[in-house]
C-alpha cells in the first residue's frame, strides 16, 4: 500500500497533550489526562441512519498509540472509510489485528499508573508480569489465552511463592478483563474458572511477623535513640512518639504542623487509609529543631 500522509507527525503522536487531535480523513489521536493514547476513526456509513434520521456517523477504536503506529492507524482508517462508503459497518466487517498479552498488559499499566499512590507500586505491578508471565505467554494473542496458559504461569510458583502467585493471578485477570471490554476476548475469564474449579491446591500460609521488642527493653532503647544526633534516629524517635508509619514521618512537611495548637495533620493522600490523620502533642513540652524541609528532628527536654 502506498504511503499515506496526514497532519500529525510521529513526534506529535508521542508528545501532544490531552485532547482529541485530528490527522485528517476522520482519524483522531485521543490523549487522556493520564497520557494514555489511542486512535479513533469517525466514518459515515452509506445508507444507514441514526435514530433522528441523519446519516449514521460512528467512532471506531483502532487501538492504543503505543501498539498501533501512525502509518498503521492511517491504513486502518482508510480501510474503515472504504467499508463505510460501500455501506458496510466496520464493526462487523473489519479484520481486527489481535494484540498480544504483553501489549494489552503494558497499555493497562499506562492507563492505571495515575491511580497508584506510589509509582513504585505501579512498577511492581508490571515487574511481576515481566518476570512470571511475559516470558511464557507475553507474545501470545490475547484471545488465545485460556486455563492451560494461565496455569503455565501460576503452577510453578503457587506453593513456593504463594503471595506472589496470588498477585500475579490478579494481574493476569485484570489484563484479560480489559481485553474483553475492548472486544478482543469473549467468554469467562480463565483465572476465575481456575479459582472456581479449585484447580490449584489450597495453600495455608502462616503470617510471619517481625519479633516485637520486649517492653522491658524500651526505656534503654528510647534513651539510646535520644542520645543520638543522626537524623534517622530522631525520625525513629518521632515515629515512636506519634505511633505513625515510617512513610508518613519521612514525607512530613512543615506546613502540616500547627505549632501553636501543638498539632500535626497528616493529609489524606499520604495516609494508607486515605483519611486525614491528626496527632496532638502531649502535655510535656516538645522542642522541634529544623533539619530539612521534609523532616522533623525531635528532642525532649
Amino acid at each position: 500500500m502506498a504511503h499515506l500522509s496526514g497532519k500529525l507527525t510521529k513526534k506529535q503522536v508521542q508528545s501532544l497533550g490531552a485532547g482529541r487531535h485530528g490527522d485528517g480523513g476522520g482519524l483522531n489521536l485521543v490523549v487522556d489526562p493520564s497520557s494514555a493514547r489511542r486512535w479513533i476513526v469517525r466514518v459515515t456509513i452509506k445508507g444507514q441512519k441514526n435514530k433522528k434520521g441523519a446519516p449514521l456517523r460512528t467512532d471506531f477504536s483502532l487501538g492504543g498509540a503505543d501498539v498501533v503506529t501512525l502509518d498503521e492507524a492511517r491504513e486502518r482508517a482508510l480501510e474503515y472509510r472504504r467499508m463505510a462508503k460501500q455501506g458496510l459497518n466496520p464493526r462487523f466487517n473489519a479484520t481486527r489485528e489481535i494484540p498480544t498479552f504483553e501489549e494489552v498488559a503494558k497499555q493497562v499499566y499506562i492507563e492505571r499508573l495515575p491511580t497508584w499512590k506510589n509509582p513504585k507500586h505501579g512498577q511492581q505491578w508490571l515487574n511481576t508480569l515481566k518476570e512470571y508471565v511475559f516470558p511464557k505467554i507475553g507474545r501470545m494473542p490475547i484471545d488465545s489465552i485460556g486455563q492451560p496458559e494461565v496455569l503455565i504461569c501460576l503452577s510453578p510458583i503457587w506453593t513456593e511463592k504463594h503471595e506472589t502467585a496470588r498477585r500475579v493471578s490478579q494481574r493476569i485477570k485484570a489484563v484479560l478483563d480489559v481485553a474483553k471490554s475492548k472486544g478482543f476476548r469473549t467468554g469467562e475469564n480463565p483465572v476465575t474458572e481456575i479459582k472456581d474449579a479449585k484447580v490449584l491446591p489450597k495453600v495455608s500460609i502462616k503470617p510471619k511477623h517481625h519479633k516485637a521488642m520486649a517492653w522491658q527493653k524500651l526505656p534503654s532503647f528510647y534513651a539510646d535513640l535520644k542520645s543520638r544526633n543522626a537524623m534517622a534516629a530522631k525520625a525513629l524517635l518521632f515515629t515512636c512518639l506519634t505511633g505513625s508509619r515510617t512513610s508518613e514521618v519521612l514525607g512530613m512537611q512543615w506546613k502540616e504542623i500547627d505549632f501553636n495548637a501543638r498539632l500535626w495533620t497528616c493529609p489524606a493522600e499520604r495516609m494508607k487509609t486515605s483519611e486525614e490523620h491528626q496527632v496532638l502533642a502531649p502535655s510535656v513540652p516538645t522542642r522541634f529543631t529544623h533539619l530539612s524541609p521534609s523532616c522533623i528532628r525531635v528532642g525532649l527536654p
